[in-house]
């Protein structure tokens, strides 16, 4: 091992940003590796700074970490230039803590955050010598295990996982390595262990469900096998203030995307925007107390150092305690030098008080997400806001000094038209023009409001599911429409490229049928595809030709109320009723009040005990 670890440092001077690999940072986890009993890789497959800036990697890190007899280490997936080094060199995959072989960990994880990563999790497998399918993993070792937002339909990687793990991880990691001790101790099959970890909630066993198929492709059955439950139910943690939350994370040597102390202060969202899939896969809501949340700020920066905590959540203005934290926080932060973020503001509960308090927070640009240009495809979504909302709200920020607004829109959206396209360069034009309508307005400073337009993807347990995508020729077409429509130089415009979301929809809905691109785009050199210097889109449908497999059988087709979508054996506590009858309002532009007005029975309560309608899970903290 002194060998490799040798090997490793000699590589070092010759590859982008050594940081990556070298290990030995504040906080790091070290133990003797004769004195754990389960050894488990946390594989994060994209790079060392994207993947340090995970919070869900630094909570499971840190909770594995704490039991005694258990290891966690992390492994990235490295750069084009360090693999060709370690491929040259024979150097395996190794955890980033001891620098050995991941090959003989009992756990290799993945944590699925987009689809574009699904390549690097092959290639990271191949690189630590450990084959890339299931059925070749016959020893209990080397079970590899994902879990994350992609996991809620797992079908294109079903073939080289052993188990998914779905819903939120603290809890149902401890209990899957706690039945993997006892069975690795009797010496069992890997079979027998799978088929006991089958029976634990949130455990799903791709080889234990064998989807059959229609003459048109779509799916006529899944078969059960072995005595697993014929539905997975996600794993939810109940109670915030009692779940699990590191009091350090561990500090990089290098930049990362967001190299911050991060403080979680609830899950879920109460709005039900029907585009967004983080917005029901992650119900009920769930908060924590502003006791806990100042305890833990407090402990992190303490720990780590760090000078600035963001309040993380799918929409922090949404924290029902926020003007009871912020005084007490702000006031801490700034007896510190320690500044607060507070991204995913929501536009219409930005008010004054906030803005006041704010002004003790560092002070940037501010980011909106109107998400559509006009009131009628606004209310197709489900965003529940209005023009005059979203202008008093930019009068307010002009008038607390801010002089630069981001807002973020979709395009694609279902029954979206070109009027839809020209009134995001028109309400950003009207915001443009109220800012110079300000008496108030700072002297010698103009304002920048930029429009960053994503590509709309379907996603699952969405209202949105059955829909087709927009073609990548019609998004192209709307990308100019737009860009040429904007008359000020005030304002910047942003997009997506429309072939990565081509593919990322193909793969958000695919079925099982898909691990073999999946597997035939990473042989092809098919990685790091979420990248624009290595995405190669012409490659992908290469792939997809030489499978006969139609891509567009999974983007441009509507799918059917009745027809059996890929991850309804999966249960994310979303009804399929409650989600076909939110895709039939959005057809007649009719809303939904969020869950602190009204309950919409959408069923996610039951995941706490309800009985699933009726019940506002959203006041349940």
């Amino acid at each position: 091992m002194t060998d490799l670890k040798e090997k490793i440092e000699r590589l070092l001077p010759h590859v982008q940003k050594p940081g990556r690999y070298s290990g030995g940072e504040l906080n790091s986890v070290v133990k003797d590796p004769d004195k754990v009993n389960v050894r488990f890789a946390f594989c994060f497959p994209d790079v060392y700074e994207i993947g340090m800036s995970h919070l869900g990697m630094k909570i499971l890190y840190s909770l594995e970490n704490a039991v005694e007899d258990v290891w966690c280490e992390r492994v990235f997936a490295p750069w084009p230039d360090m693999e060709k080094q370690m491929r040259d060199n024979g150097i395996p995959l190794f955890g980033l803590e001891s620098r050995q072989p991941i090959t003989d960990f009992d756990f290799i994880g993945f944590t699925l955050q987009y689809e574009l990563s699904f390549t690097n999790i092959l290639n990271m497998l191949d690189l630590a010598g450990i084959p890339i399918h299931s059925c070749e993993r016959r020893e209990l070792k080397q079970m590899v295990v994902m879990g994350g937002p992609c996991a809620c339909n797992p079908e294109p990687l079903a073939d080289f996982a052993d188990i998914f793990i779905l819903g939120e991880g603290e809890e149902v990691n401890l209990e899957l390595i706690e039945l993997y001790k006892k069975h690795k101790s009797a010496g069992s099959a890997k079979e027998d262990f799978l088929k006991e970890a089958a029976r634990i909630k949130g455990i799903y066993v791709p080889a234990f469900y064998e989807p059959s198929y229609n003459d048109d492709g779509t799916i006529n059955n899944v078969t059960v096998k072995c005595g697993a439950p014929e539905k997975i139910t996600k794993r939810i943690i109940a109670d915030m203030d009692k779940a699990y939350y590191p009091e350090k994370f561990v500090v990089p040597f290098i930049d990362i995307v967001h190299d911050r102390a991060m403080e979680e202060i609830f899950r879920g969202c109460i709005r039900g925007c029907r585009f967004c899939q983080a917005g029901f896969i992650y119900r009920p809501v769930r908060e924590k107390s502003s006791d806990t949340i100042l305890k833990q700020s407090k402990s992190l920066c303490k720990t780590t150092g760090y000078d600035e905590v963001s309040l993380t959540s799918l929409s922090t203005s949404d924290y029902t305690k926020l003007t009871e934290l912020l005084p007490e926080l702000l006031t801490w932060s700034e007896q510190n030098t320690i500044s607060v973020a507070l991204p995913s503001l929501r536009i219409d509960n930005f008010s004054d008080e906030l803005l006041e308090q704010m002004k003790l927070v560092r002070k940037s640009g501010l980011t909106f997400a109107p998400e559509a240009g006009t009131q009628r495809l606004r209310d197709v979504i489900n965003k529940n806001l209005n023009e005059e909302e979203i202008l008093s709200t930019c009068m307010t920020a002009f008038r607390g000094g801010y002089t630069n607004v981001k807002l973020y829109f979709m395009m694609g959206l279902p029954t979206e038209t070109d009027e839809d396209i020209l009134g995001i360069a028109q309400l950003g034009q009207k915001i443009v023009n109220l800012f110079y309508s300000n008496p108030d307005k700072p002297k010698g400073k103009g304002v920048t409001v930029t429009c960053s337009v994503a590509m709309f993807v379907p996603k699952p347990f969405t209202p949105f599911q059955w829909e087709p995508q927009d073609t990548i020729e019609n998004i192209r077409r709307k990308q100019k429409l737009l860009v040429d429509s904007v008359t000020t130089r005030k304002i910047t415009v942003n997009w997506h490229d429309s072939y990565t979301g081509f593919l990322e929809g193909v793969l958000a809905r695919g079925d099982r049928r898909l691990c073999a691109v999946v597997e035939r785009a990473w042989k092809c050199g098919c990685i790091f595809d979420s990248w624009d210097d290595y995405f190669d889109f012409d490659k992908w449908m290469d792939c997809f030709k030489q499978l006969n497999i139609d891509p567009c059988f999974y983007v441009s087709r509507k799918r059917g109320f009745d027809e059996i979508l890929p991850w309804d054996h999966l249960d994310y506590g979303i009804s399929k009723k409650f989600l076909q009858k939110e895709c039939e309002k959005a057809y007649n532009a009719e809303t939904t009040p969020h869950c602190r007005i009204k309950c919409s029975g959408c069923g996610a309560n039951k995941l706490e005990g309800g009985s699933g309608d009726g019940f506002s899970c959203s006041t349940v903290v």
